[in-house]
């Protein structure tokens, strides 16, 4: 079974950046997940661009360092930087940096994160959130291997490797005009696919294990064991939220577990859904629409009794009760990812990420000596 190091990457803390340490090891049990490694193991040498991609939570920032690990250039720097924290009006000062006085509070001038990154690797996550105009600096960058500070007239010629991440079909992207093609064929040099945890089953046991290692450290606690129907229960759950839904799972089990072992009803995961008889989808289309098209009469039933129910209630605020409890969920079914959270409502990102810090559910962003809003959901190593 191999194993790679820091997973995930520990979060941020205030100020410029943060030092990712190891939190927990990826661990390749799976033979699908060996196949990732070996094709790793491979590419990794070399100073090509990579495009890794993969849902959120299975682990592409952690793909990435080990790539920058198993490089010529492992003792550079190793930026992470997530392209989707930044506001549109931001993203390019932080990531090209700034001369003094390009725009109102910019005192002194601030190199960017690829120059921090110079000698080392720079990895790019959430790249399809990258506004245009800025897609076109970083196809110069990539071109030119020099970059231009917001306000300044001299280049400044870098060395670094370019490594990207997505949670979407860049390709649809591309072909909707909202991702241009040429900047897609730059960094796609070397593509990933980083495997949902579903898709890769025999890591699921083996990563609870370690989990569990990891938080009967950290509380003080004996080391529990899992019951064999524990372990069918993990194997059966569906994993939207990927390795760090089964992580969360762990940690509260843990916290909760009264018994001397693990059972599946310590686990509290919900009952496998049971199998469904095929329908044929014409038949299906005839009684009534498409399912996947739109919710089903019986749905649309239960919605309205729940609203009904809750307009009896005479519930407080009903109206943003109802909008915070409909985010709420859409961020979970998008596996906390905004950008998906957006398509899903059919709301603008930056109103879903307003909403999201008013909830709790992500931090608030920091501020410039100038007063102007950044994104806190950024990492820098070395």
């Amino acid at each position: 079974m191999a194993t790679l190091p820091a997973w995930p990457p520990s979060s941020s803390q205030p100020g410029d950046g943060a030092l990712c340490g190891a939190a927990a090891d990826w661990i390749f049990a799976d033979p699908r997940s060996r196949e990732l490694l070996a094709d790793i193991e491979q590419i990794a040498p070399s100073d090509a661009s990579i495009l890794i991609a993969g849902e959120t939570g299975t682990g592409k920032a952690l793909i990435a360092r080990h790539i920058h690990s198993r490089s010529l250039r492992h003792e550079g720097p190793f930026v992470v930087v997530s392209c989707g924290a930044f506001s549109e009006s931001l993203v390019d000062a932080e990531l090209f940096g700034y001369e003094n006085g390009a725009f109102a509070g910019a005192f002194g001038a601030q190199p960017g994160w690829f120059e921090e990154a110079n000698g080392g690797t720079i990895f790019l996550d959430e790249i399809n959130d990258l506004p245009l105009p800025v897609q076109n600096k970083l196809l110069r960058v990539l071109q030119e291997r020099e970059v231009m500070r917001l306000g300044g007239r001299r280049p400044i010629p870098i060395d670094l490797r370019i490594l990207a991440a997505t949670t979407v079909d860049l390709e649809q992207l591309v072909a909707e005009k909202r991702f241009r093609k040429d900047l897609y064929y730059r960094l796609n040099v070397v593509s990933l696919h980083v495997l949902t945890l579903k898709e890769r089953p025999g890591d699921i046991v083996p990563l609870a294990r370690y989990f569990i290692d990891k938080y009967s450290r950290r509380l003080g606690y004996p080391r529990l064991e899992l019951t064999p129907d524990a372990e069918q229960l993990l194997i059966q759950a569906p994993w939207h939220g990927n390795v760090r839904e089964l992580e969360n799972v762990i940690h509260r089990t843990l916290l909760r577990c009264e018994r001397s072992q693990i059972d599946a009803a310590s686990l509290r995961l919900p009952a496998p859904a049971p199998a469904q008889s095929e329908v044929p989808v014409a038949a299906l289309d005839a009684a009534s629409g498409s399912p996947m098209d739109s919710p089903s009469h019986d749905d649309m039933t239960v919605l309205r009794q729940a609203m009904r129910r809750l307009c009896e209630s005479q519930t407080e605020h009903l109206h943003q009760t109802v909008e915070d409890s409909l985010l709420y969920e859409a961020f979970r079914f998008s596996n906390y990812s905004q950008s998906e959270t957006s398509r899903l409502l059919g709301i603008s990102r930056n109103v879903v990420r307003a909403r999201l810090i008013r909830l709790g559910e992500i931090g608030a962003p920091r501020k410039t000596p100038g007063g102007a809003d950044i994104g806190n959901d950024f990492r820098k190593t070395s």
